[in-house]
């Protein structure tokens, strides 16, 4: 297929096709994001129904509107590293540097402290 007829044609449209093993690699990388994403939808959506049907505190609401918002975040991040990596897999140009890691694993650990000084503060 012609590079110029394939969408969307910001990464298309410019270079040269890779190599199909490196574009696939990084589009199973994107689709993990979007698994990833999805997932904590998912999460929120279970935890926010169990919430209400067990009666508990808009705490547990917060935390499921945090992971569902995280969640739709991951998956246009996981849109947006793909077109980076791919135009940069078509250039030849160095790949860049993983922006979303450093700031998922910081909120991973924020939300972990965060539920932890819940679960004591209601156990006592």
């Amino acid at each position: 297929m012609a590079g110029d007829a394939r969408r969307p044609r910001s990464v298309y449209g410019v270079g040269d096709d890779p190599d199909a093993r490196f574009s696939l690699a990084n589009e199973r990388t994107a689709l993990a994001w979007v698994r990833t994403g999805l997932g904590l939808v998912a999460g929120g959506v279970a935890l926010t129904s169990f919430a209400t049907f067990a009666e508990l505190p808009i705490f547990l609401d917060v935390v499921a509107a945090v992971s569902c918002l995280a969640g739709a975040v991951l998956a246009v991040y996981g849109w947006w590293t793909w077109k980076r990596y791919e135009r940069a897999l078509r250039t030849g140009a160095p790949l860049p540097a993983p922006v979303a890691l450093p700031v998922l694993a910081g909120g991973v650990v924020v939300m972990a402290l965060l539920l932890a000084g819940y679960a004591v503060a209601s156990a006592l």
